[in-house]
């Protein structure tokens, strides 16, 4: 089994290459994970009351409204976050451990100090102002850009702990044709 990491900076296109890459072997998303947790009761209870918010106002505003008021607001927000994403990963590996591959999209690999857990690191780079307007596209805006992004180490070095870089600008297709050119020098 290859355990593969993919990373990038904000908006680079890793969910793009995730899923190009899941024709290939099950792949855990940290995102998508966050994305379910938000979605239970019982975490959005935990978060109303570690952030003080209503419990019917709409969290995920909120909390991003809280992080752009106080970016100390985002290290709280990890501090809950992160232990479970570790866990789900821990338990994700075990339950496809008998796959050729297996694929984890996660964002702050690299700042998490994650890549001992990996045999191969996929960094999906794409220039600052294509990011910006695909963060945008996705409903974010440049304050909340600007403080995400500064919370990731630079791509420089990101990269130097990184076996591939894979530039994504262009189109899927051109990304699809890198991401499974790399891959086939492991089967």
């Amino acid at each position: 089994m290859k355990k593969i990491g993919i990373t990038g900076s904000l908006a680079s296109g890793k969910t793009t290459a995730s899923k190009i890459l899941s024709s290939k072997g099950p792949f855990f998303s940290a995102d998508a994970f966050v994305k379910k947790l938000y979605a239970k009761v019982s975490f959005r209870n935990l978060l109303s009351k570690k952030f003080r918010l209503k419990k019917n106002v709409n969290l995920k505003h909120s909390i991003r409204k809280k992080i752009s008021e106080n970016k100390l607001n985002l290290k709280k927000l990890e501090k809950i976050i992160h232990p479970l994403v570790r866990s789900e990963m821990k338990r994700f590996q075990k339950k496809n451990r008998k796959n050729k591959f297996i694929f984890f999209e996660i964002p702050l690999l690299i700042e998490s100090k994650l890549m001992k857990n990996f045999d191969i690191i996929i960094f999906i780079k794409a220039r600052k102002s294509l990011r910006i307007r695909r963060f945008i596209n996705k409903g974010g805006n440049k304050k909340l850009f600007s403080i995400f992004d500064k919370k990731q180490l630079s791509e420089n070095k990101k990269i130097k702990f990184c076996d591939y870089v894979v530039v994504n600008e262009k189109n899927k297709k051109i990304l699809k044709k890198k991401l499974l050119y790399i891959l086939k020098s492991y089967e």
